[in-house]
Order: structure tokens, then C-alpha cells, then sequence
């Protein structure tokens, strides 16, 4: 049976970012997954909207950042980086951290007196002392009750695209005032698709990538931090999840939602001039027409024929749906909702078992919702995997108040 002392389940930027900083360590590390997977499923064609140094993965300065890949292999950063090098950059990175990844899928994690137990897809199965979770939203789509039991090829998610081209010359319905929404409507109209959005909202929230902070010159990194999550000044509270976590929870969920509310990055307006965008109304019924397609009806009181609709309406976290966790380990994790209740090193309540990503957002703030929440992730594990604590991770006391 192989054993390690921490084994790291997911390869996308969380994973590759927790090995790392272990392995940098000295941590004896075993890393599951097929790398960036998840960002291999996006569109083609997709931008990323992050500035460029919250584009990098485990650190935005040092080898690992995006900065050396840019110089290794010879290529400026531009933005908006294309999705398609950013998962070179990916590749990159796996590289130089984990050539020795283990591609197999993990079937069933669990737990016993000895430790972890991680059964894989081919029957083997895996101890380790220690387990991080990195594997990411996929598990967690957030389809509304309206688009309940109606097929894939009459109404999908975003994320389940990897080509829209398939849309050529179809009448399509985009929903959400997100970027996934707006960038896929985008993409769409390119591939000559008959494409409308509707939106919530009674506004969408237009974002210009530093377009006014920049205007401080020198004095910008005080109001607005690398990470790139969240406004003015609010950006550089977020991105210390150590002094977010330790605030009220009244105060937490309306910064939260300020940092990360949805928006489109503003040089997609120029993509969307011919595309119609309705404000203030939302699919009411998703009704299945002999002739092909759906009705949808609309809270506004209009009706809509379209070949297919399109949701862009997020995710929504919940540990629960992560299929590979053994029921009586799940249980076992204390929760706010669907999230894990963490503490230092991003430990769950099960001792050993840790989370990274956007189920630490509940715990560490939004930042753990983006790639650069993976450089506090990855350094704060490390400090428990190798017995240093961190005096300034939030307390259990803190935590309890919110269970």
C-alpha cells in the first residue's frame, strides 16, 4: 500500500500551489488529479479578467508566478491573458512542482485509526497522515429550480461548454449578469449564434481592470492589493483572510458580496453592442414547444422562443456534493451551510483533513474564490503541516459563534 504524509487531491491551481509550498518544506507530498482539468472545460476563446499578478498560481512573485513563466518561455504577458495560455502556465507549473502527479482519479476518501484512506478509481488504495481537498467548483453548478428536470440539449450551464460554436446559427437565451454569462453572450454572437441576455439585476456592474486606482500612481498598492479581488481599499482587507475571518458575520457577508458580486470586465462592452441585454426580469417557466426548443416566460410578463437557454448563474458551495467523500467523513465536518467551518492551516473540524478554494470562503473571505487566494492557502497549510501555527488564524471561538 503507498503512503505519504499529505495527500493532496485536486491539480488545479489549489493543488499544484499546496504542493509547492509543501514540498519547498520538505513535506512528503503525493498529488491526485488530472492538472487543471476543471480550466480545461472552459470556452475556447475565453479571457481571463484578473490583472497579472493575481493571474498566478502559488505566489505573484517568485519562480512559480506567472512573471518567470513569461520569461522562460520568451512570451510577454498581455491582457486580458487568454485562457488558452494561461493553462500553458498551468501546465508550466506542474512541471516544476509535481511531474510526478498520480493522474488517477480518487473514488472514495475516508478515514480510519490510522489516518486517511484514499481508494482510487483502479482499485488501489492510499494512506495518508494528512488530506487536502483541492478539487475545486465543478461539483458545485447552481442550476435554479426553473431549469429543474428540462435536458441538456435544451438547457445547460456555462461550464458544460468547452466548444459554443455547437450554438452556430441557433437561437439561444443567456442567463446571469456575470462574467461567465456576459463572455459566453459574447462568444456566442462571434459564432453567429441569435443570442439574448437576461439579467436580474436592474444594472450589470461594469469592471475596468485598475482604470482608476492606476491614477494614484505610487501610492496604488495602499488602497488596492495584487490579488485583484474586490474595490478600492476593500481589496486590501480581503486579501488578508487572517484579519477578514476575525470580523462580525454581520459585517463579513456584505463585504463579501461587494468583493465579489457579479460583474463583466468592461472590455467586453465593445463585444455585446449587438447583442440585447434585458435588465430586471428572469426566467419564470422553461416550457418544452412541439416545433423544438422551449418558451420561456419571463417574470416581466413577456414570452421568449429559443433553441436552447443558457445558464450562467454560478455556483453555489457544498461539500456535500463532493462525491468522493465518504458519508461519514462528510458528517463528521462542521458547516455553515454547504462550507466547511475551518481554522488555522484551513483545517476542518476533522483533524487532518483540509480545504482550499471557494469552500474556504466562508471561513477566509472571497479571496479563496479566485487563483490568488491559493498563494495565503498554500503558505498557511504549510505552517500546520509542519507544526508552526499561525497566531493570527482565526480562533475556534470565532468560528463557533457562526455554527
Amino acid at each position: 500500500m503507498i503512503s505519504s504524509e499529505v495527500a493532496v487531491v485536486g491539480a488545479g491551481p489549489y493543488g499544484l500551489a499546496a504542493t509547492a509550498h509543501l514540498r519547498r518544506a520538505g513535506v512528503d507530498v503525493r498529488l491526485f488529479g488530472e492538472p487543471m482539468s476543471f480550466w480545461r472545460t472552459m470556452p475556447k476563446g475565453m479571457l481571463l479578467r484578473s490583472n497579472r499578478t493575481a493571474t498566478s498560481i502559488a505566489e505573484h512573485c517568485g519562480p512559480l508566478s506567472l512573471d518567470s513563466y513569461a520569461e522562460d518561455v520568451g512570451e510577454p504577458v498581455t491582457l486580458p491573458y487568454p485562457l488558452h495560455r494561461f493553462l500553458d502556465y498551468g501546465s508550466w507549473v506542474q512541471r516544476k512542482v509535481a511531474e510526478d502527479v498520480d493522474r488517477r482519479h480518487v473514488a472514495v476518501l475516508d478515514r480510519d485509526r490510522q489516518g486517511f484512506t484514499l481508494d482510487l478509481a483502479d482499485g488501489e488504495r492510499v494512506r495518508a497522515r494528512r488530506v487536502v481537498v483541492a478539487t475545486g467548483i465543478a461539483s458545485f453548478v447552481h442550476r435554479p429550480a426553473v431549469a429543474a428536470g428540462l435536458p441538456p440539449d435544451l438547457v445547460s450551464h456555462t461550464s458544460e461548454h468547452r466548444d459554443l460554436a455547437v450554438f452556430s446559427g441557433r437561437r439561444v437565451l443567456v442567463v446571469g449578469g456575470g462574467q461567465s454569462a456576459l463572455e459566453s453572450a459574447a462568444l456566442l454572437r462571434e459564432c453567429d449564434t441569435d443570442v439574448e441576455v437576461v439579467v436580474r439585476a436592474r444594472r450589470i456592474n461594469w469592471l475596468h481592470g485598475g482604470k482608476y486606482h492606476r491614477k494614484l500612481g505610487r501610492l496604488a498598492p495602499l488602497v488596492y492589493a495584487p490579488t485583484d479581488v474586490g474595490p478600492m481599499g476593500l481589496s486590501r482587507l480581503v486579501a488578508v483572510p487572517n484579519l477578514f475571518g476575525r470580523l462580525p458575520r454581520g459585517l463579513q457577508e456584505p463585504l463579501a458580496y461587494r468583493a465579489v458580486r457579479p460583474a463583466g470586465a468592461a472590455w467586453l462592452l465593445p463585444r455585446l453592442r449587438a447583442v440585447p441585454i434585458r435588465l430586471a426580469a428572469e426566467p419564470r417557466s422553461i416550457v418544452p414547444v412541439a416545433s423544438g426548443g422551449v418558451r420561456v416566460a419571463m417574470s416581466d410578463g413577456t414570452e421568449t422562443d429559443v433553441d436552447h437557454v443558457l445558464l450562467g448563474t454560478g455556483y453555489r458551495v457544498d461539500i456535500e456534493q463532493y462525491s468522493f467523500l465518504a458519508p461519514g467523513l462528510a458528517s463528521g465536518v462542521a458547516r455553515a451551510g454547504g462550507y466547511p467551518l475551518l481554522k488555522a492551516g484551513l483545517e476542518s473540524s476533522v483533524p487532518g483533513l483540509h480545504f482550499v478554494g471557494a469552500p474556504a470562503a466562508w471561513t477566509f473571505g472571497p479571496i479563496m474564490r479566485f487563483v490568488a487566494g491559493s498563494w495565503y492557502a498554500s503558505s498557511e497549510l504549510t505552517r500546520i503541516a509542519t507544526g508552526h501555527r499561525s497566531a493570527a488564524a482565526p480562533a475556534r471561538s470565532d468560528l463557533a459563534a457562526v455554527e
